[in-house]
């Protein structure tokens, strides 16, 4: 036995001992951390064992091969993905805090892939590979075949997300890397809309026959050629199992020496990541740019600073990023699916309108320097209209713009300026309750965590937006009920109304709730700085 395979047996014991005593002692912090990991556990096991008995449940039909391998091809692009939006779900195994021990890189590997394989991810994956490899198995060759390759498919799955998380290190540390784990939610929302248009595509298409070309690639793509192993040796195709099956084990060799050579990198080599964020930061302070545009004063002081906000922190900029993405998603793809209507692009509108609920708890603790500078109600009026009308440079263009192409592509230009006045309405309605909500039911975003309420203050979030969206729709009712009203009665020709009085109506509502929520801001002053900083 070499000196390598004796540091390698050593270490793997005591990595695995070392995750498990770190998840024992996490769980100990809190009853809370202990609840949840326990319903999260319970869930996804329950998760896990539905898909397997409906995996197995498969056996025999006539498209069981396509779907086990599809489903593999996703679970592996899943790992692939994972670190790199999550990059501190796992913090047992973030390889810089090993730099400074006595070990080499490749008993290392082996050793942090052992530990790898402890948690609910692993055994999630592993029984949908289990699953898998039983729907598709059939002879005593498949069986001997699927001993080898659902192991496989599975340390395929943690070598991958492992070499790509130690690739990534320095930048998942970085600020850019919390960017990107903060926008995860964006890639979820974004991908659950494709999800869900390919479903009705394929629906339409007639079945799961239309993805058999595509199974026919994947089974010979690691770690899907593991369970193409599988089938194919089921079919008595013997000399393509074992292929499969080298393909397989080949990928996992070279994702073990790309993780090897990673960490080689990671503890031998300095971090520079801070010098380029630095002169960054240097050349964007170095120019006016937007603040030429902005008007004098404390509205364009506000302003710049709520726009800075937006595209500065994390938080901010994902919910920003979403929502526009997300608005402009949902009436497109139903425009492209021929179930659509203009009217969706209100849909755009709400989901922009709804940053303006808790314009204080994106400040944090930062909120003490704006109590400063409120000494009057007047004051509190000036800082809410100069949030608003940032906001509305933004959202009166995507408005626009996102109606305009909801219209083109439904041909359906006559509804464009009723539409357009509706979401006019609709805006001014939401940044109307948005500035009363924000004064009266503020709360904190912790800024060190991926939630986006602190604990013990969700039930005033949902509140809060919940109950301004409904309030919005019921201050939007006049317009919505003229609307109504002109079709219902056959004037069609003057539906053009809608636009000049939404935009008033919008216009007199924001000024109205604006109103309303000045003298409650200036008066709860101690109280949304004690709210906004408990993050």
């Amino acid at each position: 036995m070499t000196a390598t395979s004796q540091n390698a047996s050593a270490l793997t014991p005591v990595f695995v001992r070392l995750k498990l005593s770190l998840i024992k002692n996490g769980l100990r912090q809190s009853g809370g951390r202990r609840a949840a990991y326990i319903t999260s556990a319970v869930l996804a096991l329950l998760f896990a064992a539905l898909q397997l008995l409906g995996l197995i449940a498969l056996r025999g039909t006539e498209h069981a091969g396509t779907v086990t391998l599809l489903l593999v091809a996703l679970m592996a692009v899943g790992w692939a993905v994972m670190p790199l939006f999550f990059p501190s779900g796992d913090e047992t195994l973030d390889p810089t805090r090993l730099v400074m021990l006595p070990l080499r890189p490749q008993p290392l590997v082996g050793a942090l892939l052992a530990a790898s394989l402890v948690g609910i991810g692993p055994l999630f994956t592993l029984c949908l590979i289990l699953g898998s490899a039983i729907a598709v198995a059939h002879g005593a060759g498949a069986v001997v075949v699927a001993v080898l390759a659902v192991p496989l498919a599975l340390l395929v799955c943690i070598a991958l997300a492992r070499a790509v998380a130690t690739a990534n290190t320095r930048l998942l540390t970085s600020r850019k890397g919390r960017d990107l784990a903060v926008l995860s939610g964006l890639v979820i929302a974004v991908g659950f809309q494709f999800v869900n248009f390919g479903a009705q595509r394929l629906g339409r298409s007639g079945g799961l026959s239309a993805l058999d070309p595509v199974a026919d690639v994947v089974r010979w793509l690691p770690p899907a050629s593991a369970i193409g192993a599988v089938d194919s040796a089921g079919e008595g195709s013997y000399g393509q199992a074992v292929l499969q099956l080298l393909i397989s084990a080949a990928a996992l060799g070279l994702l073990l020496y790309a993780w090897q050579r990673s960490l080689v990198k990671l503890m031998t080599t300095p971090d520079g990541s801070t010098l380029a964020a630095s002169d960054a930061s240097r050349k964007e302070s170095g120019g006016r740019g937007l603040t030429s545009l902005l008007p004098e004063g404390r509205t364009g002081t506000v302003m710049l600073r709520t726009l800075r906000y937006a595209w500065r922190d994390p938080k901010t900029k994902a919910a920003w990023i979403t929502s526009l993405a997300i608005g402009l998603i949902v009436p497109v793809f139903n425009a492209l699916q021929g179930s659509g209507t203009v009217y969706f692009a209100c849909f755009a509108t709400g989901m922009l309108g709804m940053q303006m609920y808790n314009q204080f708890g994106q400040d944090t603790s930062a909120f003490w320097m704006v109590l400063l500078s409120i000494s009057s109600t007047r004051d509190a009026y000036l800082e809410l209209r100069a949030r608003a009308f940032a906001l509305l440079l933004v959202t009166l263009p995507y408005t626009l713009l996102v109606t305009a192409v909801t219209a083109g592509m439904l041909g359906d230009w006559t509804k464009l300026p009723e539409v357009i006045g509706l979401a006019l309405a609709l805006l001014g309605a939401m940044l109307a309750t948005g500035s009363v909500a924000s004064a009266t039911l503020a709360y904190s975003i912790p800024q060190d965590s991926r939630k986006n309420v602190a604990p013990g203050q969700g039930g005033i979030a949902f509140l809060s937006i919940l109950g301004g969206m409904v309030v919005s729709a019921i201050l939007c009712a006049p317009v919505i009920a003229l609307a109504i009203w002109l079709h219902v009665s056959g004037n069609h020709g003057s539906l053009w109304l809608l636009l000049p009085l939404g935009a008033a109506y919008g216009a007199l509502i924001c000024w109205a709730g604006l109103r309303t929520a000045a003298p409650r801001t200036a008066s709860r002053l101690p109280e949304i700085l004690t709210a906004v900083s408990r993050g």
